[in-house]
């Protein structure tokens, strides 16, 4: 059977050719008695691959039973899966058959795999190995001939790695992967599967056909659809029920999609506020125009210590200092808070050609250095407006902030 003949048969509508390749894997492992694993997002259609491969089998006259994993408490899954003796735990008050055993012959369809308890994952991996099996409260073996097809929408790998999935069961489930495409990557699919639910749902309530606007198209095309073809039925049924205009327009299509879509949608979406984000910027180019300052004094004051305090031959040697600013010295130990400049006593005389000027020494003073930020941003936003001549619009690209927050700091600082 081809891959058309396979979509008409089980309902499958779509042509990309992520969805035609899961479709082939499909049906040529359904003859097998291979493990299938179908990984896929919720709502892409597992079941319905399920479905394929055990139809298509040699097992297709046997029982086909699928069971959510994920649904049955941890305390009573052993004995939905494995069944159970009568007196085995409170309440078995006689002995009933597990899904194993029901289906022996058959398929079982294990959706939500990874949601399975360690113990049951113990449980199911010798079912794979040797077809046996002992119910809940018995001693005796039990053996069965069940295909099983498993399928998870989360990485089980991941699980397998942080301990909560046995290893060696995903193996042996994992012996043919089949992954389903999620929506959002069969694009060229979303406008056929809306058409065609539309179409069933206008039949169903007996209402007039629908017709949607281009820009309705680009809005269902361009849409993540998270919940997959699952979400893209219940809004194509929304839309058949409530919608009054039955020619749908963009707009209109909007009023159904969720406002989590994203940035998929060719719409504005709201963002942080641009005054926050330029309030932080203007703190962090403060912080760090105030850290620069720091190691170019620490610089300026190292080398005037190791010259001996004569600070006209550390500026006229060391040109350097304002392109390395970020470089730190430290200084040396004791002379952090005080030292010794020699600077040349003011004289009327010009110096000889000898040198021998008058020198003397001041014990220089130390200044404390303001570490207020509105300090440092009142002191910035005025270089700012001075470089550029009190136009407050450079200044503020100057600043890297918005002219509006300008002219409010320039208020609030009283510049």
């Amino acid at each position: 059977m081809d891959t058309q003949n396979i979509k008409q048969r089980f309902g499958i509508i779509g042509n990309s050719p992520l969805l035609n390749r899961a479709i082939d894997i499909a049906s040529q492992v359904a003859p097998t008695d291979m493990s299938v694993l179908i990984t896929g997002e919720s709502g892409s259609g597992k079941e319905v691959f399920s479905q394929i491969i055990h139809q298509m089998s040699a097992r297709k006259h046997g029982a086909f039973i699928a069971v959510n994993c994920g649904a049955i408490p941890e305390g009573t899954i052993d004995s939905e899966l494995f069944g159970h003796e009568k007196g085995s735990f409170t309440g078995a008050h006689e002995a009933r058959k597990g899904y194993f055993e029901v289906a022996n012959g058959g398929t079982i369809f294990l959706d939500e795999v990874a949601e399975l308890p360690l113990g049951t994952q113990a449980r199911l991996l010798r079912i794979l190995e040797s077809g046996e099996y002992l119910r809940v409260g018995s001693s005796k073996v039990q053996k069965t001939d069940v295909r099983i097809i498993a399928a998870t929408n989360v990485d089980v790998y991941n699980r397998v790695k942080n301990g909560k999935f046995r290893e060696d069961l995903y193996y042996r489930l994992n012996t043919v992967p089949l992954r389903i495409p999620p929506l959002h990557e069969r694009k060229e699919d979303i406008y056929l599967l809306f058409r065609k639910f539309a179409a069933d749902f206008s039949d169903k309530y007996r209402s007039p056909a629908l017709h949607l606007e281009p820009d309705a198209i680009q809005i269902l095309t361009n849409y993540s659809w998270p919940g997959n073809v699952r979400q893209l039925k219940n809004i194509a049924e929304q839309i058949c029920v409530l919608e009054k205009d039955r020619n749908v327009s963009g707009q209109a299509i909007l009023n159904y999609i969720p406002n989590e879509a994203g940035s998929n949608l060719p719409m504005a979406i709201n963002s942080q506020s641009k005054e926050d984000f330029t309030e932080r910027d203007i703190l962090y180019k403060v912080l760090f125009d105030m850290k620069k300052d720091m190691v170019e004094l620490k610089k300026l004051v190292a080398e005037i210590i190791q010259h001996g305090g004569n600070t006209a031959t550390v500026l006229a040697d060391n040109p350097q200092y304002i392109n390395q600013l970020y470089r730190d010295v430290e200084l040396p130990v004791g002379q952090e808070h005080a030292f010794t400049i020699q600077q040349p006593a003011p004289s009327n005389n010009n110096i000889n050609s000898n040198n021998n000027a008058d020198y003397f020494t001041h014990e220089a003073e130390e200044v404390e250095e303001s570490l207020s930020l509105v300090d440092k941003e009142s002191d910035l936003i005025k270089k700012a407006l001075k470089k550029h001549k009190g136009k407050r619009k450079f200044a503020a690209q100057e600043l890297g902030i918005s002219e509006r927050t300008l002219y409010r700091k320039i208020k609030e600082l009283n510049l």
